[in-house]
């Protein structure tokens, strides 16, 4: 499963950003024009994320691409070959960190995700693993692709994609009710889902009451979320239940489990990075 590339532009800013001026040790020593090959290999067992893009900046440098590539989304095993490139070695030198150290944090990513999905589809089949948009900035188009990659969804592009009430926006609506937020919301914005964020059982069934899509539940017990959950489906609105905060693959199944159908979660983008080994080799 590839969602998509990265663009060359990103791509070539990253290569910039290493080599700015030339590999100084490749032209002091005069190696620069020998032939030679670079391949990646999972280290260890991973879902992958970046190949795309690591046979892509070996592309911008002139480099060849040598039998199959794996794609991003895949299940690798300890030692399967990710990817094979031949050509320069000043070339093969100037793509061999970024390329690695890019699939290494995306496959961290793209591994984490997968297994709260795996634990959240433990606890109930039928639920859904959504990531934040707590990435490091400047990386959003990198991360979200290691979150599809891992078979989860965004949870919020933006800000302007999505209608999410938080309580730092409900300081500023003194007067008004939940319903008459709600119905405003609703005629503003008719084809958007409305989103409340809570963090007690009380404004959790208010917002219910009022009309909210979703629910979603900031740092809630599992048994909070279980007693709303069963008040939501009481009520003929039927609000989607959403556990929020702290989400991670320890309690993941115990959320789904509970009745929240979609879990929230920024544990992945701080996730280990899965090792992908390199073997670069001169080529007579």
């Amino acid at each position: 499963m590839n969602p998509y590339r990265l663009p060359d532009g990103f791509l070539e800013s990253l290569l910039q950003e290493d080599s700015p001026c030339g590999d100084a040790t490749t032209f002091a020593l005069g190696i620069g024009r020998q032939p030679g090959r670079l391949v990646f290999r999972a280290r260890h067992d991973m879902v992958l994320c970046g190949s795309e893009e690591a046979q892509r900046l070996g592309e911008l440098r002139d480099l060849r691409v040598v039998g199959a590539v794996r794609e991003s989304g895949c299940r690798l095993l300890a030692g399967e070959e990710i990817l094979r490139l031949e050509g320069a070695a000043e070339n093969l030198h100037g793509v061999w960190k970024t390329a690695q150290t890019l699939m290494e944090y995306l496959s961290g990513i793209a591994s984490s995700v997968s297994a709260i999905v795996a634990a959240a589809h433990r606890g109930d089949p039928g639920s859904s693993v959504v990531c934040t948009r707590k990435n490091f900035p400047g990386t959003k188009a990198a991360a979200i692709k290691a979150v599809l990659s891992g078979g989860a969804s965004p949870h919020r592009l933006s800000l302007s994609e999505t209608l999410l009430v938080f309580s730092e926006h409900r300081v500023f609506l003194a007067g008004e009710t939940p319903g008459e937020t709600i119905e405003r919301l609703r005629r503003r914005w008719p084809e958007r889902a409305i989103l409340v964020e809570v963090d007690n059982e009380d404004e959790a069934r208010t917002w219910i009451d009022a009309g909210a899509d979703i629910l979603q539940l900031e740092k809630l017990s599992v048994a909070a979320v279980s007693g709303i959950a069963a008040y939501a489906a009481s009520t003929p609105q039927a609000s989607k239940i959403a556990a929020a905060g702290g989400v991670n693959v320890n309690n993941a199944e115990a959320y789904a489990r509970a009745g929240a159908r979609i879990l929230v979660t920024s544990a992945p983008y701080f996730a280990h990075p899965r090792d992908v080994a390199v073997t670069l080799e001169c080529v007579f």
